[in-house]
């Protein structure tokens, strides 16, 4: 077991290797040393150098730090990793978690907001916090100052899950260490990043795709127009979860953000009733199970006419996959393998919405 997790990690940490290419691999070739194995083959095939994979020392180092800071792995196909996090095709391959699984179980909310909050805001947050707890529900949120905070402060007693951008063993905002470390007793740590890594700007939307996606609905609680928070909002939005905001004076402009939300179709929200009211229908005990992620691996035949065809329709803006395959009129297994070998091979980039472009 330990061995299939090094395997898997050394693949999840190496460069070109992300999340939907980490799918495809295993679907093809069933474990992780078999993929590492023939990466070289289709990374020449999508016309570049294979990607130096991952110092297996590093990947062993990375593990015993896991464990000696009380973490463990969740892996994407374990039975406690959350199918709501599953269904999104870029969800993390790989969770490091302190803390309560269970809660994991539970039907969750995130709250999201500024992080110059106003009191009265950080107030209504933390109430929020502690009526969804007190309900049986898991509140998530990003343990930044503001909002993540009130809401985090709110729940802590019933049950809250903090994602957060750095490695588990680091705390930020630094006035935080202490509210992490007890969310890692009472609550749910959860990181995607390997113990040591710092928070970085490019880690924060990553942190996000997963607040976003472990939730049934997203609430914002102020937000500039221009904010990580509202980038929580549209990642729910197109993972097909339940998007609320709290309305606010238009002369605050930490309130623009919610407000625009509302004009744009999100659900008003009060109170912690009319946030229950609006996910109890989408309770994730009645949400079936993805089943296997890695079942239809897409077949390992694509022609070079086949290559020659997709390179030409990619360019530097990113098109959806779907627009590939029809412009293309290949089966959609054919587009896939291509983009894998492109992405290997370093020529292919993976954005939000399930498009590429050439790198």
């Amino acid at each position: 077991m330990a061995e299939d997790a090094a395997a898997r990690l050394r693949l999840i940490r190496s460069a070109n290797i992300g999340p939907v290419t980490y799918r495809q691999l295993i679907a093809r070739f069933g474990d992780a040393a078999g993929a590492a194995a023939a990466i070289p083959m289709l990374a020449a095939r999508g016309g570049g150098r294979p990607p130096d994979l991952a110092d297996p020392r590093l990947i062993a180092d990375e593990m015993a730090t896991t464990a000696r800071l009380g973490a463990t792995y969740l892996f994407i196909d374990d039975a406690d990793y959350p199918p709501l996090l599953a269904a999104l095709d870029n969800a993390p391959p790989a969770l490091i978690v302190r803390g309560n699984r269970s809660l994991l179980r539970r039907p969750a909310v995130a709250i999201v907001g500024a992080r110059n909050a106003s009191a009265a805001a950080c107030r209504f947050a933390r109430q929020l916090g502690h009526d969804l707890a007190g309900d049986e529900c898991a509140v998530v949120s990003g343990l930044a100052r503001g909002i993540d905070t009130a809401a985090h402060v709110g729940a802590l007693s019933g049950g809250t899950i903090a994602v957060i951008a750095s490695g588990i063993d680091i705390a930020f905002p630094p006035e935080n260490a202490e509210l992490q470390e007890k969310i890692a007793r009472e609550g749910l740590l959860i990181a995607e990043q390997p113990p040591g890594t710092e928070p970085r700007a490019r880690h924060f939307p990553y942190r996000n795709r997963i607040i976003a996606g472990l939730a049934l609905g997203t609430v914002v609680v102020e937000a500039a127009p221009k904010s990580g928070s509202l980038i929580t909002a549209r990642l729910a939005a197109e993972a097909g979860r339940e998007v609320m905001a709290v309305p606010g004076s238009p002369a605050d402009p930490r309130a623009q953000g919610c407000n625009l939300l509302i004009r744009e179709g999100a659900t008003l929200v009060q109170n912690a009733a009319d946030i229950l009211e609006q996910i109890r229908p989408l309770d994730p005990r009645m949400v079936r199970s993805p089943g296997n992620i890695f079942a239809g691996a897409p077949p390992d035949d694509a022609s070079e006419s086949d290559r020659l065809t997709i390179v030409g329709l990619l360019g530097p803006v990113p098109v959806a996959v779907d627009e590939l395959v029809r412009q293309s009129g290949l089966m959609s297994a054919i587009v896939q393998t291509v983009l894998l070998e492109l992405e290997l091979a370093g020529r292919l980039e993976r954005h939000a919405g399930g498009r590429v472009s050439m790198a």
